[in-house]
């Protein structure tokens, strides 16, 4: 499945709670309907990402882990 992406961010190698600060930040920055590609590598951030979209109006269009990386797909609500 291929996304269009409108803006993408690399978090590698940062800590929680930071992955998901810095995607709430890139978030209000955007336009209703964006979709912005996250690159984490924080373990946490898999259970913080479907928590935070739960509770919000952005929906998780695509998720994808690896031995490396969870890459995230969320379109702004």
């Amino acid at each position: 499945m291929e996304i269009d992406v409108d803006i993408e961010i690399d978090l590698s190698g940062q800590q929680c709670p930071m992955p998901l600060l810095k995607t709430k930040l890139a978030l209000n920055n955007m336009e209703s309907q964006q979709i912005l590609k996250v690159v984490a590598t924080d373990p946490g951030s898999e259970k913080d990402f479907h928590l935070f979209v739960a509770q919000s109006d952005h929906q998780i269009l695509d998720f994808q882990k690896n031995e490396i990386a969870y890459s995230y797909w969320i379109k702004k609500g």
